[in-house]
């Protein structure tokens, strides 16, 4: 086995890290406060040519794999950044990754390129109130009228909608009831996020609100037959070959905001001094951050194992999903302890330890809940009956 990453690895995470330093904590915490999207952070990303990172050179990009994908989120969160960072320059990174594989070569070149410089915000249109975690449940409608389709429908949590100009959307075209295997008929467009006929609502949440979570209320979209993603009906099969590589990107988020919370942990462990000595002699403080140490540590070990089984063209279900939970776990563990190292500081917004905190939280939630991978490897790897 060999555990150091290539030169050219090496690169990306000092390369991105570098650039990451220009937008400290307080670039986070006002944007976060006002909730205001990063424009100046997502231009200096795409201006360094990051944004194309795992999209194919021939539409403007560097063609990489999800290893260098996860090695940029990972040093972008943990910079300060945080969701905030990750979340506004995600769907870029790697939610392209059905239309690369499946999308026209007419869909791809009018898209992907402007993708690559940053020109082209896409937000990802699956979740919906009614249906949560069971996309075959989704009721929006996709119905054919001559060269369109007529969309009505609902989508919720859907982010950085305000800011894009397209979705990647996830439909249904023929209902649940009329096939015979619940995940067929579903449908995936790439298209334009037409105001005139969508109603975006932002949701007022706990935490990252620099990038808008959004609710979708479509009526009448009227959709082009060129923006299909692939064939009619072969929606959720599309979209499950990125499954896996985005829970490796957001392990990777996770394990970077957990490693920075650790970060700013120590150093007031060092620094702030109660009866007569730094609170970083004490057990009781000292534990709990060495702990999350060795979590952080061997639950990277799971996500660059699941990335090269990825890049290497090998099964990766089972690794990809145990290091998004290890991850999110270790993450959100290290910045809970942060916050309880600074006492009564870390529930203020000066130490920066609460924005960490309220971010690392979503992780072990969304893009799929801890419980629901527990249900993966415990009837896909363990073959146990399925619970639901």
């Amino acid at each position: 086995m060999n555990f150091e990453l290539t030169e050219d690895q090496e690169l990306i995470r000092t390369t991105v890290a570098e650039l990451c330093r220009k937008f400290d904590d307080q670039y986070w915490m006002t944007k976060d406060q006002a909730h205001e999207f990063p424009t100046e952070f997502y231009e200096a990303i795409a201006k360094g040519g990051w944004l194309g990172i795992t999209i194919p050179e021939e539409y403007g990009g560097h063609g990489l794999g999800i290893t260098e994908a996860t090695l940029l989120a990972e040093e972008v969160s943990r910079s300060g950044g945080g969701m905030n960072a990750a979340t506004s320059i995600h769907m870029s990174i790697f939610g392209m990754h059905p239309v690369v594989v499946h999308g026209s070569d007419e869909l791809k070149q009018r898209t992907l390129p402007r993708i690559a410089n940053g020109d082209l915000h896409v937000c990802f249109g699956v979740t919906e109130p009614g249906a949560g975690l069971d996309t075959s449940r989704i009721t929006t409608f996709a119905r054919r009228d001559g060269d369109h389709y007529v969309v009505n429908g609902r989508k919720v949590w859907i982010s950085k909608a305000m800011e894009s100009e397209k979705i990647l959307l996830l439909t249904r075209t023929q209902r649940y009831d009329e096939v015979s295997k619940k995940t067929d008929g579903m449908t995936l467009f790439l298209t334009d996020l037409d105001r005139a006929h969508v109603d975006i609502r932002p949701i007022a949440k706990m935490g990252r609100n620099a990038v808008t979570s959004n609710e979708l209320f479509i009526d009448g979209l009227r959709i082009p037959v060129e923006d299909r993603v692939g064939e009619e009906g072969m929606g959720f099969k599309y979209l499950l070959d990125g499954l896996n590589p985005e829970r490796m990107l957001i392990a990777a988020e996770a394990l970077g905001l957990g490693r920075v919370a650790l970060d700013r942990a120590v150093r007031y462990a060092k620094e702030r001094v109660v009866f007569d000595r730094p609170i970083g002699m004490n057990q009781g403080l000292q534990f709990p951050l060495a702990d999350s140490l060795a979590r952080l540590d061997a639950a990277e070990l799971v996500l660059r194992k699941a990335t090269w089984s990825y890049d290497q063209g090998k099964p990766c279900g089972r690794e990809a999903n145990t290091a998004k939970y290890l991850c999110a776990d270790a993450g959100f563990t290290a910045a809970d302890r942060a916050l309880q190292t600074h006492g009564g500081m870390g529930y203020a917004e000066e130490y920066h330890v609460a924005r960490y905190f309220r971010e690392a939280r979503v992780m072990r939630i969304a893009p799929i809940s801890q419980e629901m991978i527990l249900n993966y490897l415990g009837s896909h790897t363990l073959g146990l009956p399925r619970s639901y």
